[in-house]
């Protein structure tokens, strides 16, 4: 398929309310951007962590102008999906994944075309994590990492502890919940969701080095989705040392690392850059490599 045709000149789709449904019952707002054209495909954005989906709906754009169905959703406990109060509002982390991006991969999969996932930042551990990775042909990610303040840059190591040890903890206490928003950041964070990751991020493996978690790494050896693992040279909360540390675990995926170097797209990346006006080459590369590939299940 020659991906250099695409239809540059269609209106952006304002995309439609999209309604998922998770196995344990939780009820997760979501954005579809249907396919303008041929339908080539579906696609599921795994966003990070505390990023609302209307930060991605420029790229679902672009894929849906593509001939992609898009899904942009929001993780339980986050924008719109989450409760009216965070305060008291009790989840586990690990749901995101094993839940939420299950629920997204289940109503976009079909017979008819291809499943593929792009993913940010915590995108790339849900995915290790969703039981029926499976059903997904290719996942394209940008800006995973194993979260932990060594693989940074010193600056950001010592910004980092100080959220981690003292700021967010006094915040979280305060309000009953990690008050995420107050500090320019993204949206709120459940409190359970706070001190899961700020524990895991103490690991220079994250979850994987942590001995409660024993067994976690099944789930991720067991991925045999082609995987390309995408991180900006100027990413201080996810280089590509830090990919590396964290990707080593889907050790039976076909996969791919790329390291960015930042003047390719305006010279600025950073750890949101990816999903930004000037990341539209990224999107083109993710959406060029998808076309590439055989349906999931194929033998050929």
């Amino acid at each position: 398929m020659n991906m250099t045709t695409v239809i540059d000149q269609a209106p952006p789709s304002p995309g439609e309310a999209f309604t998922l449904t998770a196995r344990d019952g939780y009820v997760l707002s979501g954005t579809r951007f249907p396919a303008v054209g041929a339908l080539r495909g579906r696609l599921v954005v795994a966003g990070a962590t505390a990023v609302p989906q209307g930060f991605y709906r420029r790229f679902a754009q672009f894929a849906s102008a593509q001939g992609y169905d898009t899904l942009i959703f929001d993780y339980r406990g986050v924008g719109q999906s989450s409760p009216p109060s965070l305060r008291g509002f009790r989840m586990d982390l690990l749901d995101w994944g094993r839940q939420d991006l299950a629920a997204a991969i289940d109503a976009m999969a079909g017979d008819d075309v291809p499943l593929y996932v792009v993913g940010h930042s915590y995108g790339g551990h849900g995915f290790g994590l969703a039981p029926n990775h499976g059903k997904v042909t290719g996942f394209y990610v940008f800006g995973t990492g194993a979260g932990w303040h060594g693989w940074m840059p010193r600056f950001e190591r010592v910004r980092v502890l100080a959220m981690w040890r003292v700021v967010l903890p006094l915040l979280t206490w305060w309000k009953g919940y990690c008050p995420w928003r107050m500090l320019g950041l993204g949206e709120d964070l459940p409190t359970d969701v706070f001190r899961q990751w700020r524990h895991w991020c103490g690991f220079p493996h994250y979850f994987f080095d942590d001995p409660a978690m024993q067994g976690i790494e099944h789930s991720y050896a067991a991925v045999q989705t082609p995987i390309v693992a995408v991180n900006a040279l100027d990413d201080a909360w996810a280089s590509p040392t830090s990919r590396d540390a964290f990707v080593q675990a889907y050790c039976n995926a076909p996969l791919t690392r790329q390291d960015l170097d930042p003047t390719r797209i305006g010279g600025k990346v950073g750890h949101m850059g990816y999903f930004r006006p000037a990341a539209e080459p990224l999107w083109r590369d993710a959406l060029s490599w998808f076309a590439t590939l055989p349906p999931a299940g194929s033998t050929s």
